[in-house]
């Protein structure tokens, strides 16, 4: 992905307490055989500036970063970036591509958890820009990605009906598969139909007969269409349709309507 890149593999564990020289990790052995007990290691830069570190990424990897936050790892960095989450060491001498777990008490998919919360929070910047189908007997929201060229997408939406009469509120987010801009640098077909589902006056009408037909009428306004596909990429989708539960959870690809009730009433 990256021309200058330091990937810690596997899996990078939050029972660690910094960075470990070989010569400090040796140290430690040798502590342990003797005396039974090994000393916490300061990272070796113990403060997070994130001005510094945000421009250190750029600099060396083109990435960039829109915000910084620390983990419960001392001495690591989360970066959360229009490419996906990544972690980093205060200083940016080290950078992580990869989940995190926690071994503290139980084992805790760190990435998981800090990613549910930026879904989450970016789910809701939207939720005035989201075209709503909603239920009846409103149990359960899902924001779903979708694409109306999608075949899953035009699946699931057919049986919309039966998703509100189980108590599903869909919020559907634009997601054009193909991207903003073909390799000539023209708007993408697909982006140009997700934009005119939502700038049409009637946009749940629109996106029923573009998913329906494949065809929808031409409109153009001023909608964040681009800004829910970034969102979108950043938040770990690939491809639609995709869901963004109530806690956070990402779920790709179609799911039957009883389905994912019982994957609601789970969580």
């Amino acid at each position: 992905m990256f021309n200058k890149l330091f990937i810690i593999g596997g899996v990078v564990t939050a029972v660690a307490v910094g960075f470990f020289s070989v010569n400090q990790m040796a140290e430690a052995h040798d502590a342990s055989e003797s005396n039974h007990v090994v000393k916490n290691v300061e990272p070796a830069s113990a403060k997070l500036n994130v001005n510094v570190l945000k421009a250190k990424i750029k600099a060396k990897l083109g990435l960039t970063i829109n915000k910084v936050e620390k983990t419960p790892v001392p001495g690591i960095a989360l970066l959360m970036s229009d490419q996906g989450v990544f972690y980093s060491s205060y200083d940016g001498d080290y950078f992580i591509q990869g989940k995190v777990y926690s071994l503290v008490s139980k084992v805790t998919d760190l990435s998981e958890a800090s990613l549910a919360k930026v879904r989450l929070d970016g789910v809701d910047k939207f939720k005035d820009d989201m075209i709503v189908f909603k239920a009846k007997d409103e149990k359960y929201v899902v924001s779903a990605f979708t694409d109306i060229s999608c075949g899953y997408c035009r699946k699931m939406h057919k049986q919309m009906a039966e998703y509100n009469d189980l108590g599903i509120t869909f919020r559907y987010l634009a997601f054009p598969r193909a991207g903003i801009k073909d390799q000539a640098g023209n708007y993408s077909q697909g982006f140009k139909d997700l934009r005119s589902v939502w700038c049409n006056e009637d946009p749940k009408a629109a996106m029923t007969r573009g998913k329906n037909t494949g065809s929808v009428a031409y409109r153009v306004c001023d909608k964040p269409i681009e800004e829910q596909l970034n969102f979108g990429r950043q938040i770990g989708v690939n491809g639609t349709p995709a869901l963004v539960l109530s806690n956070g959870m990402l779920v790709p690809g179609y799911q039957e309507p009883k389905q994912l009730l019982k994957l609601l009433e789970s969580i």
